[in-house]
Order: structure tokens, then C-alpha cells, then sequence
């Protein structure tokens, strides 16, 4: 054991001796203690917390300058859309301007051209009167020559016949003078002019067989009423007609006044909605083709020297206007190509009974529209006054809201919905017959946006003059009659319907300030601002002093914005002491002829078929020729 005990003593030693070795021999060790300098560590934080502070207050600034931008930006927007809305303006007045310079200048020109024209008849009235008095005389001298010469034979009586003078009858006399001088044995006069005769006889024949093609298109205008390819047959075929016998271009004609006789007698003796749209569309189209097929002529009337002149100038710049205005329509070449750009050297001058003819065909547009229009007023009108004010059942309060209540109340709901119902129907039996005879798109949207604007009137000023109108739930109660109107406008499209919607803006804001909730805390600027800003200050303090909540019993408008008002509608009395809360109706016609240009009608008048009337009138030809064409 001793001997173990010394050997593992002897190793131990060994490995302490090789372990010093070991170290000896192995290459020194280098470990790097870090120093700390608090000194540069404290200043470079206070260094690193001024950075912090001067990069956050460029970042307050950075946001702050992005605001400003944002807010410049805005306005910037802002005064761009008004600079635009100023420029549609200002282009919008200027065309009035010029379209009612156009208007004016067309009347001028027009009431010049009817005061030489009455000057004119009374001067041909002068000239006839004179030229019955010298051949009365020379049918006197005639007569008594003939008693001479049956009396006493005397020399051959010479006499020379002015063809241009003596009518038929003075020829006759004349004739029967020769002839019994003859008889008496005196000789023949060589010297009397006898062909004119056969030229006034010629000419009898012409004027007849023109009356007769009168006659027969008159009564093709009277009862033939077809659409040939949504067109009106009979304006078409009354075009071509007029065209090809050059009508337009006569100085003196009864055609166009028989055809203003035809379409008043058929107007007057109309008996239903139907008629009056057929003629509309026919009148309309009619005066289409002659908007873009006439300019006016300087020759229109017979003026002398410097008045004739002036008219002819006032003619001419009424038919440029009316031309650029209208975007250039007119017909390619006469009447055989579709109604469309304009080419100034085919277009016909027409002489005043064609610019008569215009302008008693304009007055019969319009007469047409406004009885059709004020049929449906009238129509809307006895409805329109069981839907002003919802029956009593439906005002209950929502603290009685028992089942007989409630059943009430949903019974008069669905029957006072069955008027603005009502109302619907008669719009859309109106559009239905336009549509049906084909009026044009243009008076269509006119006649709704007029009729929806009466409706405006009506509804507004029920609701200004009668307190009870003024509650709550008759506010829904027209909100939902409004709706209908608004369902309508969606169904029928911009294309008939056109502003119809919009014209209903007064009664569409007081409806929408009848169901407002929590008007107490509205500010007088958001109620006029956003809420009624077409209505006045005095319309709106109207219906707010008026206004009661029958449902819920809320309170309306704080006693704040009442007195503004108050102050405001005192102040705009003194101010306009003649203005008026309440609306009115607009009875005008809108339709000008600018209107009737732009209709863009896709017609074609040369290939409309003729009736059997005129195809079996050898004298109507010429239909057929271009029909085939």
C-alpha cells in the first residue's frame, strides 16, 4: 500500500511538472479590458437627447406644413371649381345673350317683313283697284265702238291688244268687235293680238291641275296618319311635296294656308290625348325639315332699295344664327338624303309665305305642347290635393302603438300610397301615348320637367300655408310619395325624364327638414347650408315656426336659430318688401326653335311610302320615283 501510495504521488508530480511545461510553452493570452470615459458618455447623450428634441419639432413642423398643404390644396380645388362653375356660367349667359339676340333679331326681321308685307297688300289692293277702273273704261270705249260700228259703217277700226292688261273678258268684248265688223263688210284687222288667249287658257289648265293636287294632299294630310319607320308619314310626304313643286320659292300660294287650316280644324276637333301626340309629332317633325331645308331670302318681300336691303341683311343673320345654334343642320342635296350636316348652297331661300308658313307651324308646336301639357296638370291637380296631407289614422303617436293602432295606421298608409300611385299611372299613360306617336324625345323631357315642377309648386306652397301640413309624420308621408315620383324617374330614364327629379328640390328639402331628428341642435348654418340650401331664410323660418312633432314630440329648432331667422327674414322684407315665401307655377312654352334644330332626328324623308291615294295620281309620281330611289 505504501508503495501504491508513493507511485501515484510520483504521478502526480509528473503531471504538475508537465502542466507547468505545457504552460510555459503555450503563447501568451492578450484580454482587453474596456475603459469607460463617463465624461464623453454624458455628453454624447446630451448630445443624442438635442437631436431627439429638434427632430420632433421638425416633425411637428413637417405635419403642420402638410396640413397647410392639404388646406391650400383644398382651396385651390375649391377655387378651380368655382373659376369652372363661373365659366359654364358665363358661357351659359352668353349663349342665352346670343339666343335672345337671335330671337330678337328673328322678330325684328320678322315684323318688318309682315308691315312691308301689309304695305304691300294695301298697295296691290291701290294697283287692282286701278287696273278694274282702266279696264272698265276700255270696256266702255270697246262697248261703244261696237254700237258705232253696228250703227254706221265707218273705216276698219284699228285697235292694238295689250296681253298684259285686258283680261279675258275685255279679250272677248274685243273679239266680238272685230267679229261684227267683219260681218258688216269692213276688212279683217290684221293688228289684234289673239294668241294670249290660248296663253291665259294654258295657264287656266296649269292652275287647275295644281288646285287638284292641292286638294288631293290636303286630304291625304287629313286622313292618313301612319308611321312609316317611327316617322310621321304625312309630314314627310307634305315635305316632298312642297319641295318638288317648289312651294317654297313662290311669291304668292294658298297651300301652306290650307295646310295651317287642316292641322287647326283637326287640333280643335281632337277627342283624346292620342290625336293632339299624333299632330305634335307631326307638326314637330314638319317644322324640322323646314328649320333645316329654308333660309330666308332677301327678295322675301318686295321693299324698295334700302329697306329691302336691310331686310334681307336681318334675314340673313337670323338664319346664320339659327344655323350655328343648331349645329350645322340641314339637308345634304334638296330632298333626296337624310336630314343631316348642313350644306349652305343647297338650302332654299324662301320667299315671306314659306317664312309665314315657319312661323304659324312654331305657333302650332307650341299650341299642341301646352294643352297636352296642361291636360296632365289638370289631371295631376285633382290628385295631387289628397296627397298633401296624410289622413289622421296614420298621425298616431308611438307611445299608442296598441295593435288597432297599428293596424290603422298601415290601412291609411297603403291608401294614401294608391294617389301618389295615381299620379304615377297618369305619367306613364302620358309617356306611353308620346312614345306611341313618336314625339320627339325633347318635348317629352319638357313636358315632364314643366309637369314635375307644377308638382313642386303645388306640394311646396300646401305646405307653407297650412300648419297641419307641417308635422312629422306628414313629412314621412310625403317622403314616401316622393320616393314613388323618384322610382318613376329611375324607370323612365334620363332620356324622357330628364331634370324632372331635380325641378322637385324645394319640396324634396322641407320634406327632408319635416323628418330631421334632433333639430334642436342643428346650427343655423348647417340647416341652410347643407340641409335647405335652395330654400330662403324666409321659407325656412316659415316652416320651422310651423313645424310640430306629432310622433315622438321632439322639439324643432333651438330659440337661437328661430331669432336669426327671425332678425334675417325682418331685415330681407325692408330690404324686398314685395317678396313672397311662396313659389310660382311656370306657364311658359320652352321650345324655340334652336330646340327644334337640335332634335337630331334620324329622318330620311325619300323613302317613306306614299298612300294608295297618292300612288294611284299619276300627278304623285314623283313619291314613288324617289321612294324606289
Amino acid at each position: 500500500m505504501q508503495e501504491k501510495l508513493e507511485q501515484a504521488h510520483a504521478a502526480i508530480i509528473n503531471e504538475k511538472e508537465a502542466a507547468k511545461l505545457a504552460i510555459e510553452q503555450a503563447p501568451p493570452k492578450i484580454v482587453e479590458v474596456p475603459v469607460v470615459d463617463n465624461a464623453k458618455v454624458e455628453l454624447l447623450t446630451s448630445q443624442n437627447e438635442e437631436l431627439e428634441t429638434e427632430l420632433g419639432t421638425f416633425r411637428t413642423k413637417a405635419e403642420d406644413l402638410e396640413k397647410k398643404l392639404f388646406e391650400i390644396q383644398k382651396q385651390s380645388d375649391e377655387l378651380s371649381r368655382e373659376a369652372q362653375e363661373r365659366d359654364s356660367k358665363i358661357n351659359e349667359l352668353q349663349e342665352m345673350i346670343a339666343r335672345l339676340e337671335t330671337n330678337l333679331s328673328n322678330m325684328e326681321s320678322e315684323n318688318h317683313v309682315l308691315r312691308q308685307q301689309s304695305l304691300l297688300a294695301s298697295a296691290d289692293d291701290d294697283n287692282k283697284t286701278k287696273q278694274i277702273e282702266s279696264l272698265e273704261s276700255k270696256i266702255a270705249i270697246l262697248e261703244s265702238e261696237n254700237q258705232v260700228l253696228c250703227s254706221n259703217p265707218a273705216p276698219a277700226v284699228q285697235a292694238v291688244v295689250n296681253p298684259e292688261v285686258i283680261q279675258p273678258s275685255v279679250m272677248k268684248n274685243s273679239h266680238q268687235v272685230l267679229e261684227n265688223g267683219h260681218q258688216l263688210g269692213e276688212p279683217k284687222m290684221e293688228e289684234v293680238v289673239v294668241p294670249p288667249i290660248k296663253n291665259l287658257s294654258k295657264q287656266q289648265s296649269l292652275t287647275d291641275r295644281q288646285q287638284e293636287n292641292h286638294d288631293i294632299l290636303i286630304k291625304s294630310l287629313a286622313e292618313d296618319r301612319r308611321y312609316d319607320n317611327r316617322r310621321p308619314a304625312a309630314a314627310c310626304i307634305v315635305y316632298k311635296s312642297l319641295l318638288h313643286w317648289h312651294s317654297f320659292e313662290a311669291e304668292k300660294t294658298n297651300i301652306f294656308d290650307r295646310i295651317i287650316h287642316t292641322i287647326r280644324s283637326s287640333v280643335e276637333n281632337a277627342e283624346s290625348s292620342g290625336e293632339l301626340a299624333y299632330w305634335l309629332s307631326t307638326t314637330s317633325t314638319l317644322l324640322y325639315l323646314l328649320q333645316n331645308t329654308l333660309k330666308a331670302s332677301s327678295s322675301s318681300t318686295k321693299v324698295p332699295n334700302r329697306s329691302r336691303t336691310a331686310t334681307g341683311n336681318l334675314f340673313n343673320r337670323m338664319v346664320q344664327n339659327a344655323r350655328s345654334s343648331s349645329s350645322g343642320l340641314g339637308i345634304s342635296n334638296g330632298y333626296s338624303g337624310m336630314v343631316g350636316r348642313a350644306d349652305t348652297t343647297s338650302m332654299i331661300e324662301a320667299k315671306y309665305p314659306a317664312v309665314r308658313f315657319k312661323q304659324q307651324l312654331t305657333a302650332y308646336v307650341e299650341k299642341i305642347y301646352g294643352t297636352m301639357r296642361d291636360s296632365l296638370k289638370r289631371e295631376i291637380s285633382a290628385i295631387l290635393t289628397l296627397c298633401i296631407q296624410a289622413p289622421r289614422a296614420g298621425r298616431v303617436r308611438a307611445s299608442r302603438g296598441s295593435l288597432k293602432s297599428i293596424h290603422s295606421s298601415a290601412l291609411s298608409r297603403q291608401a294614401s300610397s294608391v294617389h301618389w300611385q295615381n299620379i304615377v299611372k297618369c305619367l306613364n299613360h302620358t309617356l306611353e301615348t308620346m312614345n306611341n306617336n313618336y314625339v320627339p324625345p325633347m318635348i317629352i323631357r319638357k313636358t315632364f320637367s314643366q309637369v314635375f315642377a307644377f308638382m313642386n309648386v303645388q306640394l311646396f306652397n300646401s305646405l307653407l300655408l297650412r300648419r297641419e301640413c307641417c308635422s312629422f309624420s306628414n313629412g314621412e308621408f310625403l317622403k314616401a310619395g316622393l320616393q314613388e315620383l323618384e322610382q318613376w324617374c329611375s324607370r323612365t330614364t334620363e332620356e324622357y325624364a330628364g331634370t324632372s327629379w331635380d325641378e322637385l328640390q324645394h319640396i324634396r328639402q322641407a320634406v327632408g327638414f319635416l323628418v330631421l331628428h334632433q333639430k334642436s341642435h342643428k346650427t343655423l348654418e348647417e340647416i341652410t347650408d347643407e340641409l335647405c340650401p335652395v330654400l330662403s331664410i324666409s321659407q325656412i323660418y316659415r316652416i320651422g315656426t310651423m313645424f310640430w312633432d306629432d310622433k315622438y314630440g321632439a322639439q324643432g329648432l333651438s330659440q337661437e336659430v328661430i331669432g336669426n331667422m327671425r332678425t334675417m327674414t325682418t331685415d330681407d322684407s325692408i330690404t324686398t318688401p314685395n317678396s313672397s315665401f311662396l313659389l310660382d307655377d311656370d306657364s311658359s312654352i320652352p321650345i324655340s326653335l334652336d330646340d327644334i334644330a337640335r332634335l337630331m332626328l334620324d329622318i330620311n324623308p325619300t323613302d317613306v311610302e306614299p298612300p294608295p291615294l297618292l300612288r294611284q295620281n299619276s300627278q304623285f309620281h314623283f313619291l314613288l320615283q324617289q321612294h324606289t330611289d
